[in-house]
């Protein structure tokens, strides 16, 4: 991926989007740390973290268009390695715990100490090391996506019935995940952090760090799904979303591209769930609700499918929404409007927020090059040949 393709993929709306990104990355953190508490101007610490959460929401929605928006693969599971890439983090966030849980273990976390465990199982082995953690935030979910993604794609499983074996496959990870003794905290998940290398977790410049790195995270994997649907390969996604039986007959191997894209896409959300982790405090199976995956293509039908900016921007502005509507009295009626949300979006605008703003601004262009266009013909004497009667 060359600076030049990257510079090249970048339109208007794009370099814009990355602006405001890397603005915000900067200056919230800098509100919060420089700035005194109670400034007109100065950040939360609060805030910091609930942006931070949006950030790492507007990664797992940029993963969900990647697929969706340009190859036409519907996931409903995308929750899954989103929590994944969590849980991952989350491993390494407990083992920095040692003596200074409840039971005073140096190795095995509370939770395992509480269920008489007496060894740490294999699967925790090197988690103990931020590198090793970090790799597997991305193999691990990268890892199940690429093998679901060959069985399924291989048996040429499209539309309904793959978001269908999707959505199976987090339910099943759910019900895996809330087990005892499968390892990893049973229904309470991991919790109770501590350091993240060698910081604390809950510090306020740990937390704008966090911050930051999350819109970085966001920049970048916007940048990649830049690069990927504007070049030769995204053509070829494009293609597969809008005729793949035609695209298959033409010669190329529709399997590979849509499991190269589906695998991709899975690692963005490994990304994103191993960033939402320390910032929020915890990581449990609800995590992998297939309500999680169907609310977060929701996210991206209300921005605009196909757009990524769209996907980034649904992401917040749901988010946002859901956070505000559920602190008050209208709290258990917010998936009820939350349904309402999508169906009024769907019968209105059914290319999304940014996707209809784009039609209109195209619409708006073309009729102005026309407009120009005539005023110039006209003041140069030039006129339509009229038709012979």
């Amino acid at each position: 991926m060359t600076p030049h393709m990257l510079t090249r993929s970048l339109d208007r709306g794009a370099t814009i989007f990355l602006l405001v990104v890397a603005a915000l990355g900067v200056l919230i953190p800098l509100s919060n740390l420089l700035l005194p508490a109670g400034s007109f101007l100065q950040v939360p610490t609060y805030l910091v973290a609930l942006w931070g959460k949006y950030a790492c929401y507007a990664i797992l929605a940029l993963a969900i268009d990647l697929i969706w928006g340009y190859c036409g693969i519907l996931s409903l599971g995308h929750g899954a390695f989103f929590a994944l890439g969590g849980y991952a983090m989350g491993m390494y966030l407990m083992r920095q715990i040692g003596t200074r849980g409840v039971y005073g273990n140096p190795i095995l976390p509370d939770f395992m100490v509480f269920l008489n465990w007496q060894k740490l199982p294999w699967y925790w082995y090197g988690f103990d090391m931020f590198w090793f953690a970090a790799l597997m935030v991305l193999v691990v979910p990268g890892l199940l996506a690429f093998c679901f993604g060959w069985l399924a794609f291989r048996s040429r499983v499209t539309g309904v019935y793959l978001s269908i074996i999707t959505q199976a496959m987090t339910y099943a990870l759910l019900l895996a995940f809330f087990r005892n003794d499968f390892g990893f905290g049973g229904n309470n998940g991991l919790t109770d952090f501590k350091d993240i290398l060698g910081f604390n977790v809950q510090a306020e410049g740990t937390r704008a760090a966090l911050f930051a790195l999350s819109c970085l995270a966001l920049i970048v994997g916007f940048l990649i799904c830049r690069a990927i649907v504007s070049s030769k390969l995204g053509k070829v996604l494009i293609a597969v979303r809008d005729a793949e039986s035609r695209t298959r007959f033409l010669g190329y191997r529709v399997e590979s591209y849509k499991l190269f894209v589906f695998t991709v896409s899975a690692c963005m959300a490994g990304v994103a769930g191993a960033l939402y982790v320390p910032q929020v405090g915890i990581i449990n199976p609800s995590e992998f609700a297939p309500g999680n995956s169907i609310e977060a293509v929701i996210w991206v039908a209300v921005g605009g499918r196909g757009t990524l900016v769209g996907a980034a921007l649904g992401a917040v502005v749901v988010n946002y929404a859901k956070t505000f509507f559920t602190s008050g009295v209208l709290a258990p009626y917010w998936l009820f409007m939350l349904g309402a949300l999508f169906i009024l979006v769907t019968l209105l605008l059914p290319k999304g927020i940014v996707g209809t703003f784009n039609a209109w601004w195209d619409q708006s262009n073309e009729k102005r090059t026309s407009a120009t266009m005539a005023s110039a013909a006209a003041e140069d004497g030039v006129t339509e040949p009229k038709l012979a009667e």
